[in-house]
Formats: structure tokens, C-alpha cells, sequence
């Protein structure tokens, strides 16, 4: 099983997670962080830390939110590794809880 981040990411893309990530599967894009599943050993660290609540449990990924397990997956294989906090975007907050920001999703 991995976790997975999912939409409420785009545009806030915090970084909190990263820091406690054993095993530093989180990967970065423009205005958006995934996590490689292949890579993610279901330790559950990175969950608590996401100020936005973005990152799930595969089992508990909201049903409108599926597609982000392939798209985490898919990615990752391009994204580069993440491993240090860095300062979040400076409009993080007001894009927190957003609804409908996949098309937002710059690759």
C-alpha cells in the first residue's frame, strides 16, 4: 500500500511532509508534490505533517480523488526528488481548500 497526495496539494504544495519521509519518495513539481508508490513503505509519518490535508492512504483516497494515484505514480517518474523542506508558495493559504484545482496542475 502507498499514500498518495492528492488535489488539495495544487498551489499550496507544502513541504512539511518531506522532512519526515524516511525514504524520501516525495517528488516535486511546479505547484504540486507526489509520492513515488513504488517508493513509500506506508510508515503514515507524512500524513499529520500536511497543513493542507492532502496526503492519503490509498484506502482511504476520497472516491472523486482515485485518479491521483496513477498521477502521483506517472509523476514521480519524471518530477525530481524532493528531501529538504523548502518555504511554501506565499499564496499557499488562500488556495488551501480550493475545490477543483486539477486543472490548475502544472506538469
Amino acid at each position: 500500500m502507498t499514500f498518495v497526495v492528492g488535489e488539495n496539494c495544487i498551489k499550496c504544495k507544502h513541504t512539511d511532509c518531506v522532512e519526515v519521509c524516511p525514504v524520501d519518495c516525495f517528488y516535486e513539481g511546479p505547484n504540486m508534490l507526489v509520492i513515488h508508490p513504488d517508493e513509500c513503505i506506508d510508515c503514515a509519518l507524512c500524513e499529520p505533517e500536511c497543513p493542507a490535508e492532502a496526503i492519503f492512504s490509498e484506502d482511504e483516497l476520497p472516491e472523486e480523488q482515485q485518479s491521483f494515484l496513477e498521477l502521483n505514480a506517472e509523476l514521480a517518474e519524471t518530477w525530481p526528488n524532493i528531501t529538504e523542506k523548502q518555504d511554501a508558495p506565499a499564496d499557499a493559504e488562500d488556495w488551501d481548500g480550493k475545490p477543483n484545482k486539477l486543472e490548475l496542475l502544472e506538469h
